[in-house]
C-alpha cells in the first residue's frame, strides 16, 4: 500500500476485529475515519454484485454522480472486471483485506492512478458480505480539469494485511497499456503527488454521510 490513509484504514479495520475474522459495520465509528470520509465507502457483495450503499464527497465528484445504488464494477474495463469479481471474492471467503492500483481516465483520456482498499465486513451476520472501501488518487489531480473518472483498468491487486501482506496475491497486470477505447492514454504521464487533506472534509454531505453511517449502525438498519 502507498497511500498513509490506506494503512490507516486498514490498521484501523484490524482493531476493530477483536480477534474475530471480520468486523461487522456496526462496529465501524465515523468519528475514527473523520478525515477520511470524502474518500470512504461501503460495497454491498450479497448476491454476487458489488453495489454502493454509501460513498463519500470527494468520490462522487470524481465519477461524476452520486454513487450510491451504482455498480462498483461499471466503470471497469472487461479483463479488469473479471480479476475483481475473483479478487474480492476470495477477499471475502478469507477475511483479508483487498488493495488495487488503477489508472482512471476522463472521456479525453486524462489519466490519475488510484488506490483501493476493500475491507470486508459482516453485516449483522457470521460471514462478510460487505466491504468498507477508501480510494485515494495517488497523483496529482489537476489534470483532470474538473471532469469526471469514466473508464478505470486495474493495474496490481493483492490481499494485504497492515502488519503484513498476506501471503495469497493476485498480480493482475494487464497484458498491454493500452485501453481499448481510448489508444491515446499511454502517452499521458503521471506526476506523483498527494491528496491528504480536502477542503471538502468537513462539508454538509460529508456530515449527511456521517448521518448515513451512523443509521446503518442502528438495530434497524435500513442500510
Amino acid at each position: 500500500m502507498k497511500h498513509r490513509n490506506s494503512h490507516f484504514a486498514v490498521g484501523y479495520w484490524d482493531r476493530i476485529r477483536h480477534g474475530r475474522a471480520t468486523p461487522d459495520q456496526a462496529d465501524i465509528d465515523p468519528k475514527a475515519l473523520k478525515r477520511l470520509l470524502p474518500f470512504v465507502f461501503l460495497l454491498d457483495a450479497r448476491g454476487g454484485a458489488f453495489t454502493y450503499r454509501l460513498a463519500g464527497t470527494t468520490l462522487c465528484e470524481r465519477y461524476g454522480s452520486e454513487l450510491r445504488g451504482r455498480d462498483f464494477l461499471f466503470p471497469w474495463d472487461p479483463d479488469s472486471r473479471l480479476q475483481l469479481t475473483e479478487l474480492l471474492r476470495r477477499s471475502l471467503e478469507s477475511g483479508v483485506p483487498a488493495c488495487l492500483t488503477s489508472i482512471g481516465a476522463t472521456d479525453d483520456c486524462r489519466m490519475v492512478e488510484i488506490e483501493t482498499v476493500l475491507m470486508p465486513i459482516a453485516f449483522g451476520a457470521s460471514h462478510a458480505e460487505r466491504f468498507l472501501g477508501v480510494a485515494q488518487i495517488l497523483t496529482d489531480v489537476s489534470p483532470l480539469a474538473g471532469q469526471p473518472i469514466r473508464f478505470e483498468r486495474l493495474v496490481s491487486s493483492k490481499l494485504v494485511r497492515e502488519d503484513k501482506e498476506a501471503d495469497e496475491r493476485l498480480d493482475a497486470a494487464p497484458s498491454n497499456n493500452r485501453w481499448p477505447s481510448h489508444p491515446r492514454a499511454p502517452h499521458l504521464r503521471l506526476v506523483a503527488t498527494r491528496e491528504d487533506n480536502p477542503a471538502t472534509e468537513n462539508g454538509p454531505a460529508n456530515d449527511a454521510f456521517k448521518a448515513l453511517l451512523g443509521l446503518s449502525n442502528r438495530k434497524d438498519r435500513p442500510f
